[in-house]
């Protein structure tokens, strides 16, 4: 089969593609690398293993070429950035909504009838309760919570009219190896550029799950191999969940600069660390599940290996 993931540069799409360059796929990489970054891949494009496309999907003139002998689109491609949606909503419309149409319009041009697309636990907004199954509405308070939810209802509406089959699978706080952006990559970060003061958003009760990107790469393949039906979306998240004050527990502790950092948190509104920001999200996994999937790292488990993995990556040089 040949395989098109789009955003395959980034973060979670270049996971992706290493599982699928590994199991013997042929795999054709699209990304504008506006976030993401050929080093991810490079030992790919190297080898020759994958085929690499500098293409931006919000340009329809760039796509006409990329679909040849297409048999499945892996989605991943937009900007992951959610506090943007305060300052520049106008990137989330247009890396995610007008992306995806002219991805979908392109997939339904050259009769490529299967996609897995990469939505979010932010269309579910700030559930009452959590965990939270994928029968909840969508209350979205953030703008990229709102395109993802956009995005959806797109792939809906083509699925039924142009017979795509459709994975959608909502991601919750993925982390792992290559992550550079979100709570963990911006606190050591400030480390490293002063370790005697940490600032922190929000008021640290802000809770979340975390998954290891190893886990959310094993549970997109299962998702895709084994459903069957026209149209189906799952949650993508840890079984359990951790607070931002734990996070900031497990850096501090994993640098070596407990008791010597000064901490200070920064809320704004009910805790949060900015408008558009939940205060406390995780996601019901059990429908994933189902399907003989489990995570193997809890939300601690995960963040211990991510602030470990991006001390090596970013040179921190404290860890022992």
């Amino acid at each position: 089969m040949k395989i098109l993931v789009t955003g395959g540069a980034g973060f979670i799409g270049s996971h992706l593609v290493d599982r699928l360059v590994l199991d013997g796929f042929d795999v054709v990489v699209v990304d504008n690398l506006s976030s993401g970054t050929l080093e991810n891949i490079r030992r790919h494009i190297d080898s020759k293993k994958i085929e690499f496309k500098q293409v931006d999907l919000k340009n329809r003139g760039e796509l006409h070429n990329i679909f040849e002998g297409v048999d499945s689109v892996f989605h991943f491609a937009a900007n992951p950035e959610v506090r943007l949606s305060t300052t520049q909503p106008e990137v989330h419309f247009n890396e995610n909504i007008l992306a995806t149409f002219n991805l979908l319009e392109e997939m339904r041009i050259h009769d490529v009838k299967d996609i897995v697309f990469a939505s979010s636990s932010t269309v579910y907004g700030e559930p009452e309760e959590i965990p939270v199954r994928e029968d909840a509405l969508f209350k979205p308070i953030s703008v990229y919570g709102a395109s993802k939810a956009a995005c959806e209802v797109l792939i809906h509406a083509y699925s039924r009219l142009y017979g795509i089959k459709a994975v959608i699978l909502r991601y919750a706080n993925i982390i792992g190896p290559r992550l550079r952006h979100g709570v963990i990559y911006d606190l050591l970060m400030k480390l490293k550029n002063n370790s005697e003061v940490l600032e922190v958003l929000g008021d640290g009760t802000q809770t979340r799950s975390y998954l290891h990107v190893k886990d959310t790469i094993e549970a997109t393949i299962t998702a895709w191999m084994k459903t069957t039906s026209k149209y189906e979306v799952y949650n993508v998240g840890n079984t359990d969940w951790i607070t931002v004050r734990d996070i900031v527990d497990i850096i501090l502790e994993t640098t070596g600069l407990k008791g010597k950092t000064r901490v200070v948190y920064k809320p704004v509104f009910h805790g949060v660390g900015w408008p558009g920001d939940v205060k406390k999200i995780a996601l019901d996994p059990g429908k994933l599940m189902s399907l003989g999937w489990k995570p193997t790292l809890s939300s601690r488990e995960a963040v211990i290996e991510t602030t470990r993995s991006l001390i090596r990556e970013i040179g921190f040089g404290l860890l022992a």
